[in-house]
């Protein structure tokens, strides 16, 4: 497969991630170790230096019972291939909230020193590349929560404190070793603006990513968020690039979901499902269709000329999924198809 991979710089930083970034939160439910093993093997074959997971994962389901499995994946297999070095692993402390870690305790100074150490034990390493808070203590409009976001009952003092000990807190784990970067997720740009003034004002860990939602059916970074990763260097890390699978085009209005696929687990894709969802799945399959394009191929890499890309994360349940995403590499868009791309957006802006 002749391939051309770009790396971008992480922030203001000297790390270079790969513009792909293998995630990673199937292994464990629809994947075996075995499975998840092999997926980092190809990828790294193919120039990929950068994996995505989280201490909660996996995820379809998520479950209390596998909950760190797959830290534990990773885990195997940075002591089975003694190849730590060779790759740039993010992981996820998870927010306040989520009832099968900590029981749903908010991210705090106490709270990411208990995570911290659980990963790095499960992961077999001594350190994290890009340690990322998963979601605001505060709470995000992100996951379809954009329809009736009220921040007024925020209290602002209160949420900058909490921020300035929780940057205190991973200046800590930096000068130990044990992180060498933070990076935020499911956050809006008046939070991650504050993240940058405190660490400016008090010396501590500059921010250097935001994992956000981002795909040609999401694209709610495109706006305050861009104009903010573009001036300040925090690039995005995209999850659900292809928008849970409905940007491969396996899935169709009324039809019965492939066996074994998310939407066969979670019918709704996480709220994704809507009246106005399938016109824009119609139109972006026969987008790509009328240019003898594949769809998901396509998605990715149009996700991947955004201006504010660091790296797009996808994720694969088989090694035959994982090489046909990377044949995305070998596409090059044209002004054309970007114009057309654009022209659906504006007769389908919030499928969901």
């Amino acid at each position: 497969m002749g391939t051309t991979l770009k790396y971008n710089t992480l922030g203001r930083t000297d790390l270079k991630v790969s513009a792909l970034c293998l995630g990673s939160m199937t292994w464990g439910t629809q994947n075996t170790a075995a499975e998840g093993h092999a997926q980092i093997d190809m990828a790294l074959d193919h120039g990929i230096n950068f994996i995505d997971t989280a201490e909660m994962y996996p995820t379809t389901p998520l479950s209390k019972e596998t909950q760190g499995d797959t830290e534990r994946i990773i885990g195997g297999w940075v002591e089975k291939s003694g190849r730590r070095d060779d790759v740039i692993i993010a992981t996820k402390v998870t927010g306040e909230g989520y009832r099968n870690v900590r029981g749903g305790a908010p991210i705090s100074p106490l709270t990411i020193g208990i995570a911290l150490e659980n990963s790095l034990r499960s992961m077999k390493t001594d350190y994290v590349d890009l340690y990322q808070l998963h979601w605001p203590n505060r709470g995000s409009y992100m996951f379809r929560k954009n329809w009736r976001y009220d921040p007024t009952t925020q209290d602002r003092d209160a949420i900058l404190e909490d921020m300035a000990s929780i940057l205190e807190c991973l200046e800590g784990y930096r000068r130990e070793g044990k992180i060498r970067h933070f990076g935020l997720s499911n956050e809006s740009a008046w939070g991650t603006a504050q993240w940058l003034r405190l660490s400016e004002d008090r010396d501590l860990p500059r921010v250097v990513s935001i994992q956000n939602e981002y795909s040609l059916l999401c694209r709610l970074f495109d706006t305050d968020l861009a104009e903010l990763a573009h001036n300040e260097d925090v690039g995005l890390l995209s999850f659900s690039p292809l928008a849970c699978g409905l940007l491969t085009g396996k899935y169709s209005a009324g039809a019965t979901a492939p066996s074994g696929s998310r939407k066969s687990i979670a019918d709704d894709l996480g709220g994704r499902i809507s009246p106005r969802l399938w016109p824009t799945i119609d139109a972006y399959r026969k987008l790509a269709a009328d240019h003898d394009l594949d769809m998901a191929q396509m998605a990715l890499a149009w996700a991947m000329k955004r201006p504010f890309m660091a790296s797009v994360i996808f994720g694969a349940t088989s090694l035959e999924q994982l090489e046909n995403t990377l044949r995305c590499l070998e596409i090059q868009l044209d002004d054309d198809i970007m114009t057309q791309i654009d022209d659906i957006h504006r007769a389908h802006p919030m499928p969901f």
